[in-house]
């Protein structure tokens, strides 16, 4: 009788430490580079931002430049081939070069992950105008994951699979679901700044021409 295939693999082991080393990158940043006052928010949005933009540099860079020129992840090989393989058991679309999957990540990679750095900049400077660049890319994020997904919900999901909990709960529900409800709550707190500010102008305006 054979033997069922693992689920949970080295390479399983090693993709998941390596999130949880850059969330740890992120966290030590923000307590060497953000002052002892400031605000919780924006120390959870320093983490944020830098957990975002080197996993857009590390992982999506490597899985784009598998993914152009003629290559894909499944014909690929060393360890971010093998880290994009496991991924792509779950979403085959990551293993074949999908070009609608790679346009977005072009854009992730050259756009979002530069982006990022930039709101940090302004962060650690405690610029508020980061209040309107956080919306920009807390927008773009959540149009990646609609139209990462989107299109698969139209035609039955065809290139999802969904039969064990790694695949389903980990990889396709919480490793994309983050990039959903983080950005939504940052857009949400900026907007309560940039609207409270306008607000604050209107109303002194007004007092002026009284």
């Amino acid at each position: 009788m054979s033997t069922p295939p693992s689920i949970f693999t080295l390479t399983s082991a090693f993709s998941l430490g390596g999130v949880l080393l850059v969330g740890l990158i992120a966290y030590m940043g923000s307590k060497t580079l953000l002052p002892k006052n400031a605000r919780w928010q924006d120390r959870y949005t320093f983490i944020w931002l830098a957990f975002d933009a080197m996993i857009h540099f590390s992982f999506e860079g490597s899985f784009l430049w598998l993914s152009v020129f003629g290559r894909q992840v499944n014909t690929s090989t060393g360890p971010f081939a093998e880290l994009w393989k496991e991924y792509a058991a779950a979403d085959y679309r990551w293993g074949f070069s999908d070009p609608t999957v790679v346009s977005l990540e072009i854009l992730t990679v050259l756009g979002a992950g530069p982006m990022c750095c930039y709101i940090l900049k302004q962060l650690v400077n405690d610029d508020p105008a980061r209040h309107y660049w956080i919306i920009v890319l807390s927008t773009a994020e959540l149009y990646g994951g609609w139209m990462t997904f989107c299109p698969e919900w139209l035609t039955g999901s065809p290139n999802l699979n969904t039969s064990n909990a790694l695949f389903l709960w980990v990889y396709l529900v919480f490793m994309n679901v983050i990039w959903v409800v983080i950005p939504l709550g940052l857009m949400v707190d900026s907007y309560g700044h940039i609207a409270g500010a306008l607000r604050l102008k209107q109303a002194s305006a007004k007092g002026k021409k009284a």
